[in-house]
C-alpha cells in the first residue's frame, strides 16, 4: 500500500506519532543486523516533533538495538519544520548531539529552504525529484542541480539526488559530482531481506546508493 494511501488517514486519526515511533525502533533494529557500516534513514513527521518525545525515542531505540548513532539519519522536510512546534531547531540540535545525521528532504521545493540552511547545519540535502525528472534535457533543471551541488560543496553538506530512473540521469549526476542518488534505477521499495541483493549489485562507481 503506497504511503499516499494510508498516511493521510493516519494523520486524520492522530496515529502518526505512534507509527513514527514504531518505524524508528524497527529501522534501528533492522539496520543493527546489517553487515558493515551501512546507515538507515527515517522520515520524521510534524506530529513526532509536536509529541515532544522524539529525542527520547531515538535515544531509546539506539540503546535497545545497539545501532551506532552515526548510522542513523533523520530526514525532515521544510514543511515539517514549518508545521512543527517552535522548538524544532532545539530538537534537531538534541538529535545531532546523540550522534545522528540530519537530512533536509525535497530541497528546493519550498520558499524558505535557504533560510532553513541558515538556521541549522544539515548533514545532507536531498534534491527533489522534480529537478531530476527532466534531466538531461532540461537546461533549467541542470542549472538548479548544479547550484545545489555547488551549495552543498561550499557548506560541506552531502547532496543526494532523488528520483533517478535512467542511466543518462545517473551518468550526468556522476559527471556533476553529486554525492549519492536514490530512485528506481538503483532499486524499488523492498523488504529488508531483499536488501542484500541491492548491496551485491551496487550502482556505478563514483556514486553511492542513497
Amino acid at each position: 500500500m503506497p504511503p499516499a494511501d494510508f498516511l493521510p488517514l493516519a494523520e486524520k486519526l492522530s496515529l502518526m506519532a505512534r507509527i513514527g515511533e514504531w518505524v524508528i525502533r524497527e529501522a534501528c533494529r533492522t539496520a543493527a543486523a546489517w553487515a558493515g557500516n551501512l546507515s538507515v534513514t527515517v522520515n520524521i513527521a510534524p506530529a513526532q516533533f509536536k509529541d515532544g518525545r522524539l529525542v527520547a525515542i531515538l535515544r531509546s531505540a539506539l540503546a535497545e538495538s545497539g545501532l551506532a548513532p552515526h548510522r542513523l539519519e533523520v530526514e525532515v522536510t521544510e514543511t515539517v519544520l514549518l508545521q512543527a512546534s517552535g522548538d524544532a531547531p532545539s530538537q534537531l540540535a538534541a538529535i545531532r548531539a546523540l550522534g545522528c545525521h540530519i537530512a533536509m528532504d525535497d530541497f528546493g521545493t519550498g520558499y524558505s529552504s535557504l533560510t532553513q540552511l541558515r538556521s541549522f547545519p544539515f548533514d545532507r540535502l536531498k534534491v527533489d525529484r522534480s529537478f531530476v525528472r527532466d534531466l538531461p534535457e532540461s537546461a533549467q533543471s541542470l542549472a538548479i542541480l548544479r547550484s545545489v551541488i555547488g551549495l552543498g560543496r561550499s557548506l560541506g553538506i552531502a547532496v543526494t539526488a532523488e528520483g533517478v530512473e535512467t542511466p543518462d540521469q545517473m551518468r550526468l549526476l556522476i559527471l556533476e559530482g553529486c554525492n549519492s542518488a536514490q530512485g528506481y534505477l538503483i532499486g524499488k521499495p523492498q523488504n529488508a531481506a531483499a536488501y542484500a541483493a541491492l548491496i551485491a549489485n551496487p550502482p556505478p562507481e563514483g556514486l553511492g546508493v542513497g
